[in-house]
């Protein structure tokens, strides 16, 4: 008994001298762990009195890789106290000393830390720089799985300097990895540096999907806040401005937190300690700060002199200026009072504003969908041979089907564009070739009221400019159209003329002229409002909607231009306006139109997602006129069972908006398991739905309700073959 008394007694005493001599031999390891325990219980304190005692035992041992691995740790210590200045200093002579050692993982990611710190500082070129450097020596050392995380940080650099090209494949590669704990912070990245890429681009719809990933996977407090303070920008900026004030009251909430929690981690005067403990400053400096303290306190003295007859002069400029000062204060409140009454006015013109834009979109969008059955039943009623009396009538429903059409696509056009909701596009295109297929389009209507539809371009204009064809597109034919309504027996000319080229600057006055009715003087300054046509009159005699110059007027200065006009009563009109282009390196190369036979459609398998039963009925006769077969169900859920247990349908045509789950959430799903059926939208486009949006979840093609017959088959044809 007195045996095992004597051997417990002697156990502390045995540990205690086993950790002296474990001290002994790695002391520089053993302050290193003592920095990574307290650093895991947010002791930053004791993380850098450890670190400074690391570093003084590995100068005593002159080990170069135990100097190497303690600056290293510090750096990592002011990293994640933010003290990047001082990470950097750290950092830079770590790796000095690394560099006369063999290639390891700790020198390699030393390197990486030293260019997240200088991104921090916005040092891109040095980041580039360290990240190559650490990428190299993964490299060597076959540590693939650390490449991840710098493709992250080479990508965040691209897009920093514009590079999205070189950006975009980096973050899609990252996130295609299988997603697991280790991947997950540098996945959840990615997804919100794409998210801000497409916001830059104004596809404010794609940002929020994106973003909306990333905040689902994100499990960082800090990295949480500027997924949603970016989420809450991409919803204002697409007019959900209850849902950005909701996630902007949410980052500022969180933020705070993270402000506590940073400055918990160490005082100012704790690091002001260690600062001093560091030893970084010499003795030497010290002793001639204490020589020039006696200098500065004779200096001092001389100041207090100067500084007490210098508030004396500024007592008196006071007093002169305490009257004004009264004065001053009561216009500030009158003109805040002002203030507060222009603010309320513009919220409630803005409130006004969205309020109209949603109703005009949800009426145009809502009244597609009748009119698809109007204009269905019409076109299968016109294929089945009616009697010649019946004909007429049939033909007459046609017309004023698309005639609604056109005024429902007027009106959602208009809302588009008044929401900043149209990106415009850059793409190469042959301004001559794009204006001659416009008269050729028109050589019909131009006859009918028997006029001349002249067409004058300048040959001095480049074949390769950058535009955006279909909106110069939308422009011609609507001015063009008018001009032509409003003119019989006369002529409509439209003229290009090159005003300047500079390098690879263009620019170029466009006019369409006329010799028709004219627009009266009094009405001229309203004519490019929606809804104007100048009187009631003209209105009932011609037809139209009024929208068509309002919708041109937009677009041009969408692309950067301002349109004119001349008018006089019974002697014709002329719009003009100039617009600036870019050359192109690249040949246009003219595209024929691609002639699909539509027969080899003939004994496909449909499956139609659809829950109006008429457009049911509508859409199954079309599909069965051209020999196909059709399934129908009418919700997402048992689209997604059906396409999983069965694999015998050759295409989908997905109603976008369904009971239950919407089509896109449907395709979505679909998408997990069947990457090969194509799948259709079918939708009533809206004010905020775009066809970038309806393919990024994973749909092959749009089909725009009400269905044009030919371009309905076309586009089916085109997916089966």
């Amino acid at each position: 008994m007195r045996h095992v008394f004597l051997l417990l007694l002697l156990i502390p005493t045995l540990l205690l001298s086993q950790k002296k001599t474990h001290e002994k031999i790695d002391s520089t390891s053993y302050y290193i762990d003592l920095v990574k325990f307290n650093k895991g219980i947010s002791n930053y304190k004791n993380c850098l009195k450890y670190s400074q005692k690391a570093i003084d035992v590995a100068n005593k041992s002159n080990n170069q890789k135990s100097i190497a691995d303690s600056y290293s740790n510090l750096g990592i210590i002011y990293l994640e106290l933010k003290k990047f200045d001082d990470a950097i200093d750290v950092f830079v002579k770590s790796v000095a000393v690394y560099s006369t050692l063999p290639y390891s993982s700790e020198q390699a990611f030393t390197h990486y830390s030293l260019g997240v710190c200088y991104m921090e500082k916005n040092k891109l070129t040095m980041a580039e720089k360290n990240f190559n450097a650490a990428k190299i020596i993964y490299e060597k050392i076959k540590i693939p799985s650390a490449i991840e995380m710098l493709n992250l940080q080479k990508g965040i650099i691209y897009k920093e300097k514009g590079r999205t090209d070189l950006a975009i494949p980096l973050f899609e590669k990252i996130i295609s990895k299988q997603d697991t704990s280790d991947t997950n912070k540098t996945r959840t990245e990615a997804l919100y540096q794409i998210g801000k890429i497409e916001h830059s681009k104004k596809r404010y719809n794609l940002a929020i999907n994106y973003l909306n990933r990333a905040l689902s996977s994100s499990n960082n407090l800090e990295q949480k806040s500027n997924i949603i303070l970016a989420l809450s920008e991409a919803f204002e900026k697409s007019m959900d401005m209850d849902k950005s004030h909701t996630l902007l009251k949410q980052y500022l909430k969180l933020k705070d937190s993270l402000t506590y929690l940073n400055n918990k981690k160490i005082g100012f005067e704790d690091f002001a300690t260690f600062k001093d403990s560091e030893k970084l400053k010499l003795i030497e400096q010290i002793d001639k700060e204490n020589k020039s303290q006696e200098k500065a306190n004779t200096f001092a003295k001389l100041i207090s002199i100067l500084a007490i007859a210098l508030i004396s002069i500024l007592s008196l400029l006071s007093l002169s200026l305490y009257k004004n000062n009264i004065l001053r204060t009561q216009s500030n409140f009158l003109l805040k009072e002002k203030n507060n009454e222009l603010q309320i006015a513009k919220e409630n013109a803005e409130k006004a504003s969205k309020a109209r834009s949603e109703f005009l979109s949800t009426v145009s969008h809502e009244l597609r969908t009748p009119l698809n059955a109007i204009n269905g039943i019409t076109h299968l009623l016109l294929e089945e041979n009616p009697k010649e009396n019946q004909l007429n009538y049939l033909n007459s429903l046609k017309f004023s089907g698309n005639y609604l059409l056109t005024f429902i696509n007027d009106i959602l056009e208009i809302n588009r564009i008044e929401s900043e909701n149209v990106p415009v596009e850059q793409i190469n295109c042959n301004l001559k070739v794009q204006l001659i297929n416009i008269q050729n389009s028109f050589k019909e209507i131009a006859h009918e009221n028997n006029n001349a539809f002249i067409l004058d371009v300048d040959d001095a204009i480049p074949n390769n400019l950058i535009c955006d064809p279909t909106k110069l597109s939308q422009i011609f034919i609507n001015l063009v159209n008018n001009s032509l309504k409003f003119t019989k027996n006369g002529y409509v000319k439209l003229i290009a003329k090159l005003v300047t080229i500079e390098e690879d600057k263009v620019l170029i006055s466009f006019k369409v002229s006329d010799n028709g009715i004219g627009i009266p003087d009094d009405k001229q300054a309203e004519i490019f409002d929606s809804f104007s046509q100048g009187s009631i009159e003209i209105n009932r005699k011609y037809g139209g909607t009024g929208l068509g110059l309002s919708i041109v007027k937009r677009l041009i200065e969408l692309l950067g231009g301002t349109i004119q006009l001349n008018s006089k009563v019974g002697l014709g009109t002329t719009f003009s306006f100039t617009l600036p282009f870019i050359t192109s390196d690249d040949i246009v190369i003219e595209h024929k139109e691609q002639i699909i036979d539509t027969s080899a459609i003939k004994n496909k398998k449909i499956l139609l997602v659809e829950d109006n039963k008429i457009n049911q009925m509508i859409t199954k006769k079309m599909l069965e006129n051209k020999g196909m077969s059709c399934l129908i169900v009418d919700n997402g859920e048992d689209s997604v069972t059906l396409l999983r247990d069965l694999h015998e349908f050759d295409l989908v045509l997905m109603d976008v908006h369904l009971p239950g789950i919407n089509g896109t959430i449907a395709t979505q799903q679909i998408r997990e398991f069947n990457n090969n059926t194509p799948i259709i939208a079918l939708t009533a486009i809206s004010l905020n739905e775009n066809r970038e949006m309806l393919l990024s979840y994973g749909m092959n093609d749009v089909i725009t309700k009400p269905f044009e017959p030919e371009n309905f088959y076309k586009i089916i044809a085109e997916n089966l073959l």
